[in-house]
Formats: structure tokens, sequence, C-alpha cells
């Protein structure tokens, strides 16, 4: 409804400031409705809408011009007390966190209400309309209105890294290994009226993908099938940065379904025939899946996700390391007689993911981070090496302590040569190891490459500037990836 641009404009205006000082202060504090709120004037009139009737509103103002919705803002502003002014900022910019996983909110619920934590979770799931159902209703399903074309997905089931050796899991035939695809996590919901395709974080991406809609022909209604969305050509798997290029868009160009055609390698049956497969062994789910898999037409983008045979742990990691050959990351180890959980259950569902790609880099830019980090500099830009030129490649703000962002944040406020807004630039001496799942050529970066997921592993105290790599062993890497 309103972006974080305008609302820094428009409360710089009611504060009566200039948009540097806002900066500034913002900068400082970390929080962009926290900031607002505490540099707004006093209300003339403290009011107090209500929840309901301000959350109505700012439904009903999506979509309108500016003028509209800078005049609803201003008059809330105008009118609210400090704490509510941080609540309503906080509607606006979508950051009203409460710190509280999920997992934790339906065993709340669960408590407080007497439902089986499972059923909740699936009740909460999908696009249900708080405009249409009740609180009442969701929770205990009396009432509600979501069984007509019922599209929603079931909570998914994640697995954790492994961090021992494999032999620890006990013997390798009590184990189904499978790649693990780096693509987009989905479920594919066919039931009487609805054919959804729902990603991981709950979003209806049906329309990103028109070349499934075949599929609702062919699969029975009442099928939920838990998969893994590849851009596919040529009996291979893509690049993720091909697949990527549908994230956002409503509608998907010829051009692009004819240059990264989209298939689905099925894990696992959730549903089949409306019955909810959940609790049985995932032996049982997996060869009923297969065998509804086989019964349909072999030109569809749907099959099972292969399977890694191996006789013992030996040969099974011998098959890991030839991951990137295959496109994939590494392998998924599920017990076979595990059910299909609710979130990230340790012990039955494991990632053992290859080493990643690691590169050594200096920093050249840092900025503070935001919320509990907001006094620490913790989002930095590094630099390789181009003859006697550094070029920025990549920026990282995950991977350290506490305490190491500290000792950073004390040295960058120490030797800060120039200050744009809230970036510091320092000069090129503290060196990390930067880890990252993929790299790919990227026009829109001066470096011409962009990595997956750049993480800092380590604060390479024992290494200088002029032993850090250089963007020809970078595009080394990129020609060894694209191989």
């Amino acid at each position: 409804m309103v972006n974080s641009t305008e609302l820094r404009l428009w409360a710089s205006d009611a504060a009566g400031i200039p948009l540097w000082l806002f900066e500034e202060s913002y900068a400082v504090a970390g929080d962009l409705a926290e900031t607002i709120a505490r540099l707004l004037p006093p209300a003339l009139q403290a009011a107090d809408p209500g929840l309901d009737a301000t959350l109505r509103r700012l439904i009903a103002l999506t979509g309108q011009p500016e003028a509209a919705r800078r005049a609803f803002v201003a008059e809330a502003w105008a009118s609210l007390g400090p704490e509510e002014r941080f609540l309503f900022n906080k509607l606006l910019t979508g950051g009203f966190r409460m710190g509280v996983s999920q997992g934790l909110m339906v065993r709340a619920l669960a408590q407080a209400t007497g439902e089986e934590e499972a059923t909740l979770a699936h009740r909460l799931m999908g696009d249900w309309d708080p405009a249409r159902i009740t609180f009442e209703a969701l929770v205990t399903g009396k009432g509600a209105t979501q069984d007509t074309g019922d599209a929603r997905p079931y909570p998914f089931a994640l697995a954790a890294p492994l961090e021992d050796a494999p032999e620890s899991l006990g013997p390798v035939a009590d184990w189904l290994a499978e790649w693990k695809w780096d693509g987009i996590r989905g479920q594919l919901v066919t039931r009487p009226g609805a054919f959804a395709l729902w990603s991981r974080g709950e979003e209806l991406i049906t329309d990103r993908f028109p070349e499934f809609a075949p599929l609702a022909d062919f699969l029975p209604p009442g099928t939920v099938l838990d998969g893994e969305v590849l851009g596919w050509r040529d009996n291979a798997p893509l690049p993720f940065a091909d697949l990527q290029k549908r994230i956002g868009r409503k509608t998907v160009p010829r051009k692009l379904l004819t240059e990264a055609p989209a298939r689905m390698l099925a894990y696992d049956l959730l549903e089949e025939n409306g019955q909810d497969l959940r609790p049985l062994p995932l032996s049982t789910r997996r060869a009923r899946m297969e065998a509804l898999l086989l019964r349909l037409p072999p030109n569809l983008p749907l099959a099972p996700s292969p399977r890694v045979a191996a006789p013992d742990w030996t040969a099974l990691a011998a098959a890991r390391s030839t991951a990137r050959e295959t496109g994939t990351e590494g392998l998924m180890l599920k017990r076979l007689t595990s059910s299909y959980h609710v979130g990230r259950k340790r012990g039955d569902w494991w990632k053992w993911k290859i080493d990643p790609y690691s590169v050594d880099a200096v920093m050249i830019y840092a900025q503070a981070g935001h919320g509990r980090r907001a006094n620490l500099y913790t989002d930095f830009t590094f630099a390789v090496r181009d003859g006697n030129d550094l070029v920025p490649f990549a920026k990282a703000y995950s991977g350290l302590t506490d305490a190491e962002f500290a000792e950073i944040t004390r040295w960058v406020q120490k030797h800060t040569l120039e200050r744009f807004g809230p970036v510091r630039r320092v000069p090129p001496e503290l060196v990390f190891e930067l880890a990252f799942e993929g790299i790919q050529e990227s026009p829109r970066h001066k470096s011409g490459i962009a990595l997956r997921f750049p993480r800092m592993v380590r604060w390479r105290r024992d290494k200088t500037p002029d032993q850090i790599d250089t963007i020809d062993s970078l595009r080394a890497l990129l020609r060894v990836a694209q191989s």
C-alpha cells in the first residue's frame, strides 16, 4: 500500500526536518517505524480508530493515488500517540514481527483451543481471507467457508543439515536417498474445483507455471504432491537463475516459457483420493506416488525425483561427490519409516549438502544492521583484485558472531574514510572468507558475476589484502560451474 521511500518523504515533511537528517536518524535507530514514531510532533488530539477499522481502510487504499494514501497516513499520524504510531507504522511497512516462530504459534493455539497441532497448521495454510473467515472458524473448522474448491497445501516438512558422519544414522538400507535439487519447493494440489501450485513460502504461484495446467486433466481429484519445480531442458536441470526470472511475475511471456521450460520432480504423495497420507511411512507414500505417476502420459512435466541407490555409506558419499555434475546441491536422506511431519523435525529428514564454493575477499564498505543489530555494522560489501584495482562483487551480512561484529564495528568507527548516508567506506584491510552455493554471470553487477547465498564463514585475520582472490579466479570458477 505504501513503500518505504514514500514513508520517509512524508515523515520528514510531517516532522519539519530535511530528508538528510531523517535518513541520519533512521541509520542510528535502525528501524523505520520507530524513527517515524519518535520524530513526529505530538498528536494534537489523540484518537483510537481501532485495529479493525484501520486495517479495513488500509486494504481499501490499495492501488489508490499517492495523494489519497498520503492523506490517510498523515491523518493517522496526527491522531495517534507515539506507541500507537509505532504499531501503525509496523502495519504499513509489513514489519510487524513478534519474534515468534510459526511452530510455537501453532502449539500455543493448540493448547488454547484443544485442536490438534497438525490440523491447525493445515487450516492456517493457504490464502484464507480474514474478511470472510472468522478466527473461530479458522481454528475450529466450524462454519468455515473453505470446503468448496479447497486448494490449501499442507505444512511443509523440512530437513535439518547433517552435521555428523552419515554412518551415525544406522544402516543405509533404512534410508531413502535422493538429489537435493536447486529449484522452488512446491506442493501441487488437485481437488474438486481446485488446481493450485504453492511455494514453500505459502505463495500461490500457479499462474507462473502455465505448462503445469494440463496436469489438472490427468491427476485424480484429491491429489497433493510435494516436489521441486525446476527449469528443465535436455533431461537436465537449468541453473536456478533461469527459473528465478519467473519469480515476481504475474504473467510469463512466451519467450521465457521457451527458454526455461518448467518441470516438477515429485518427492512425496501427501493426499490420494482425498485421503491424508501424511501419517503413513515414507516407503508407503513413495510407492503410491510412483505408481500414480507411472499411469500418467510420459510427455507431462511431472516425474518422480529419482532415488540415489547405494549399497553402503561409502558408495553414497561417492554419489554425493558428483552432485554438481548433476546440477544439484547434494543429497536428501529420509528415513523410510518416517511420517510427513510439520516443519523442521530432527532425526528423520536430513540434507547432506556438498561443501559450498568459497573465496577470500576484502571488505570495502560497511553498513549498520536493523533491529537488535542497529548499532552494529553487520552488512558488508566485498571486493576481489583485478590487477591493481579492487572490484566489488558481493554483499553479505551473516556468518559471524555478535562479538566479531562488535569488534568490526569499533574498527569501522575508527577507520571510516567516507560516508554515503548509512554506508561507510573503509580502507581495504579486513579479509574474510565467503561461502556461496552458486555463481553466475550478471550484467547488472560491475564484476559481471553474482553469487547465490553468500555469507561470511571466517574473518581471515591470518591473511592480508594482497592474498585475496582475483576476478580471474572467480571467472575460472564460473567456467567450471557452467561446464
